[in-house]
């Protein structure tokens, strides 16, 4: 049985005029499955090499393979569809929690609804409620289910949680190891070098928009010091 491809390869990717590079020549994989975290400092390039996944960005130089296939080759739509993402602030569309929803899937019924808000947390009775009115927490699990409405095969999360409390966020971070644990693997980007401990299978870590360490934690860590 042959090896699944990375889940998402990065050959000399660059982002950015060449006097203001964002990503310098980058090569990186990412594995086919589990946690990844994409850690760094401010400034580093974390977000925009997540935003290259499914083509929210574009590089300058270079090309970015999803399962060993180009992502410019693939419909951007489809693809977003495909490989979801979770933004650091949410933003929810007017209306109710299941108006939102629809707006990922037309389709979606009031059972689906349900079960769409329990997989990220909420009671049903959310479905209901007005999407601009929820706490902050609250929102970031509609948008993570108005994200699994289209059956996406990987979820892009990026820095989900810097302004939830800790309650919220610890909630945020189970359900992204559910994710894992049903076969759709995550992304994440953090700042955090605590939650990164907590989450990951795997770590790329960025400095100056290149690659510093890749690997398990321990692999990245060492001893467990930086």
């Amino acid at each position: 049985m042959s090896e699944a491809p990375p889940l998402f390869s990065f050959e000399s990717v660059s982002v950015g005029p060449q006097d203001a590079r964002r990503l310098e020549g980058l090569d990186a994989e990412l594995p086919p499955g589990g946690l990844t975290v994409i850690a760094g400092p401010s400034g580093s390039g974390k977000s925009t090499l997540l935003r290259l996944c499914n083509r929210l960005e574009v590089p300058s130089v270079g090309v970015v393979l999803h399962r060993g296939l180009d992502v410019a080759q693939r419909d951007p739509l489809a693809l977003r569809r495909e490989v979801a993402m979770v933004f650091q602030r949410p933003v929810t569309f007017p209306g109710s929690v299941h108006d939102n929803l629809r707006e990922a899937d037309p389709d979606c019924d009031e059972a689906r609804g349900a079960a769409l808000l329990e997989r990220a947390g909420l009671h049903v009775s959310f479905l209901a409620r007005d999407a601009g009115e929820l706490s902050g927490g609250e929102a970031q699990r509609a948008c993570l289910a108005r994200a699994l409405a289209t059956n996406p095969r990987v979820m892009l999360m990026d820095e989900p949680t810097s302004a939830l409390d800790g309650r919220a966020a610890a909630v945020l971070e189970r359900l992204a190891e559910q994710l894992v644990d049903d076969g759709v693997p995550v992304v994440w980007v953090t700042h955090s070098d605590e939650q990164l401990r907590r989450l990951a299978d795997h770590v790329l870590l960025l400095e100056h928009g290149r690659v510093d360490r890749s690997g398990s934690v321990t692999e990245v860590f060492g001893d467990g010091e930086r």
